[in-house]
């Protein structure tokens, strides 16, 4: 069977899943050699259900199916997916690929279940790794059988972050991910994926009301919520101008329409001047961002 890639997303990320769907196969070599499946948190009824709690770093937290990060636990649902078989790419929406892709799903596993990134001190953890993107070598996760994974999590037989961060898996079956591949908010010439992890800059956003769970603590903590009441312009012109001129080529070559950029823009889920950025970076030479 082919791999498969899977984004993660929801309706309120539905926009930068399809932009990130549509990366993947642009900047292929060899596009039919993969598929690419967005996973909508909308579709997994565990997920959506009211007054349900789980435990995050030691504490009870209600969980929250409107979030912008509902989607999150569904890193884990690929093998269930697959039937257990198979080569996976597991990836957040705001993931936009750069580089061939296929070369990554081809490449040597060296025997481990799964690959993700290692970035020591991230979050306070010294041993962290980097969920939001994920090689995975489907036959060997036959534990990450979705539904009872979520039953635990609900459960709190399970802490969110030990989930989140890969500390439940054993350290010798998890290999790494080269960080080209999963690109924090850098983009240079050596990105193969961009990842836009500060929400509060995510291009698409900008100027829009926040929409996701605030959780500084300390004694600027009121500073910082005034500054996070609204989505901030992204301090590289580049990423935003990658996004747009992206979507640009998607309404060009019928991937999507005015209409449903419309949609989403009245919906709240992206910038209200969306369409004016399309046509401000049509053309943008996308070949040129990251030299």
């Amino acid at each position: 069977m082919k791999p498969v890639i899977f984004i993660q997303a929801n309706a309120r990320q539905m926009l930068g899943a399809r932009i990130s769907a549509y990366s993947f196969k642009r900047n292929s070599r060899r596009p039919a050699s993969f598929d690419v499946q967005i996973m909508a948190a909308e579709s997994f009824p565990q997920l959506m259900a009211r007054g349900q709690s789980l435990v995050r770093g030691g504490h009870v937290r209600p969980w929250d199916p409107d979030d912008l990060q509902s989607f999150t636990p569904l890193r884990f649902a690929p093998p269930t997916l697959t039937g257990f078989r198979g080569r996976a790419l597991v990836t957040d929406p705001d993931c936009f690929a750069i580089g061939d892709v296929a070369d990554l799903l081809e490449g040597d596993m060296a025997g481990s279940a799964l690959r993700a990134r290692a970035k020591p001190g991230h979050n306070g953890s010294a041993d962290y790794r980097a969920s939001s993107v994920m090689v995975l070598d489907c036959a060997q996760l036959r534990h990450w059988h979705f539904d009872r994974l979520l039953d635990r999590l609900f459960a709190h037989e399970i802490d969110y972050l030990d989930l989140i961060e890969l500390k439940l898996e054993d350290p010798a079956r998890v290999g790494d991910l080269d960080a080209a591949w999963n690109s924090f908010d850098t983009l240079t010439a050596s990105t193969k994926i961009l990842h836009t992890t500060k929400r509060r800059t995510q291009p698409w956003k900008t100027g829009l009301p926040v929409d996701y769970t605030l959780r500084e603590k300390g004694s600027w903590d009121g500073l910082r919520r005034l500054w996070h009441r609204t989505y901030q312009p992204h301090p590289d012109r580049n990423q935003e101008a990658l996004i747009y001129a992206l979507l640009g080529e998607m309404l060009d070559h019928c991937e999507i329409t005015e209409a449903e950029v419309a949609r989403e823009v009245a919906a709240g889920h992206v910038r209200r001047d969306s369409l004016a950025l399309v046509a401000r970076y049509r053309g943008w030479d996308l070949a040129q961002q990251a030299a």
